[in-house]
């Protein structure tokens, strides 16, 4: 074994079970050990028509699996799909080595990332679901080292069951605890969002898989028009280099205004645990007006990834929502860019070219509902004037005896609110 200090090395092993998504999600399991700090030493496959309910692998491949990691010298084997508890126990006792599937790795992946007490609290919570089936003798030891619990009165219960039993209750009090915990925080957001809304300011959510440079694209648009340029959100070519959902409020030339969300990216096979952990920090997407799509235009595996986004939205609840086609990275393929095809485009995050025709987009579909009108604001309703040069496009001013004349693009809300100052045509 190595030392703690080295980085660690996997085995990556996996079922074909005549999925045409196989090889994509192999190479994405490997994607996910590297961003993990993993170094993938091997890659074991085997093609059966369903997997073995002891020891996912057969017989004969779990053999070829114990000898691949005795000559790799591997840390640990990592496992393409969800596996049962058995399974686990099985080919740790068989392989010697220790066993994770790719939903443990997710979540390994989201605990390491986390920056946020929410987000902290929704990792943890999916873990403990995770964990609780998962429950055995020797993982109730582990459990004891890591929560402290087991001490005082109950050190001399004896059995194995017992313990087993006491490790249950303490996770079951864990996850009530959090829930209750994340229901206060969600409240609060909920009451944010509610305020937001009143302010009628059109919300645009940044949604798509994993590392296609949705960060990228919110940097871009709030270095221009962000009401703090200062803001930006952490970019890295990793997968899930962000789970924080991010929401930053731009403002164009035409003092139109918006909210600008950039949600955790997806991937294939996310765990259902964390799908359902997530579903508060991804209602930014599911109460957003207009949904962009950042779809990675050099990865060969782009309609997969569309298809699992989309699955994954429609899993958390998102449908009916508009939808902008964003086929980020042509400059990879030296494509033609920017190009326009109705709400779909081909760009480069890093070109201003593409994020004009990008702003230009989203702006068309967030602000239909405004209108051109003209007022006649009277003089000692100056504060009006000032709500109009700021909150409206104004597009012309005249001073005449009877007050300020106004012509000004704004929303219909607005319109409705000033209609007494309306000039009749």
């Amino acid at each position: 074994m190595h030392l703690d200090t080295e980085q660690q090395t996997a085995v990556i092993i996996g079922l074909n079970l005549d999925n045409e998504q196989f090889e994509y999600s192999m190479t994405e399991l490997a994607a996910l050990a590297e961003a993990n700090n993993l170094e993938v030493v091997a890659r074991l496959v085997q093609k059966l028509d369903h997997p073995d309910k002891a020891t996912y692998f057969g017989k004969g491949k779990v053999e070829e699996l114990k000898m691949t990691v005795l000559d790799k010298d591997a840390d640990m084997v990592i496992v393409n799909d969800e596996l049962s508890p058995s399974q686990i126990r099985n080919l740790e006792k068989q392989t010697e080595t220790k066993i994770i599937d790719r939903t443990g790795l997710i979540l390994e992946i989201f605990a390491n990332r986390a920056r946020t007490h929410e987000a902290k609290l929704q990792v943890q919570l999916a873990k403990l679901q995770y964990q609780l089936p998962r429950l055995h003798t020797s993982a109730s030891q582990r459990l004891d080292q890591q929560t402290g619990s087991g001490g005082g009165g109950f050190t001399n219960r004896g059995s194995g069951e017992s313990q087993l039993e006491l490790n249950r209750r303490v996770i079951e009090k864990d996850i009530s605890h959090i829930k209750q915990e994340l229901k206060d925080i969600q409240k609060s957001d909920l009451t944010q969002r509610k305020q937001r809304d009143g302010k009628n300011i059109p919300t645009v959510a940044l949604v798509g898989y994993t590392n296609a440079g949705k960060s990228t694209i919110m940097n871009q648009l709030v270095n221009r028009y962000g009401e703090n340029q200062e803001k930006q959100v952490m970019v890295k070519n990793m997968l899930f280099a962000t789970l924080d959902t991010s929401v930053r409020k731009l403002i164009f030339d035409d003092n139109k205004t918006m909210l600008l969300s950039d949600t955790v990216g997806f991937v294939s096979k996310l765990p259902h645990q964390l799908v359902k952990a997530f579903r508060s920090t991804l209602a930014e997407a599911a109460n957003a007006d207009l949904l962009v799509q950042v779809v990675d235009e050099a990865d060969e595996n782009k309609e997969l990834m569309m298809k699992t986004t989309e699955q994954t939205l429609k899993e958390i609840g998102v449908e009916n929502i508009p939808m902008i086609t964003v086929f980020n990275k042509a400059d990879i393929l030296d494509e033609p860019r920017p190009q326009r095809a109705g709400d779909n485009l081909i760009m480069a995050a890093l070109e201003d070219d593409s994020i004009d025709e990008l702003v230009q987009i989203i702006r068309e579909n967030s602000y239909k509902d405004y209108v051109t009108e003209e007022f006649l604001i009277p003089f000692d309703k100056g504060d009006i004037v000032n709500y109009l040069n700021t909150k409206a496009n104004v597009l012309s001013t005249e001073y005449v005896a009877e007050g300020t004349k106004v012509k000004a693009e704004l929303t219909a809300v607005d319109s409705e609110r000033f209609k007494q100052y309306l000039i009749n045509n």
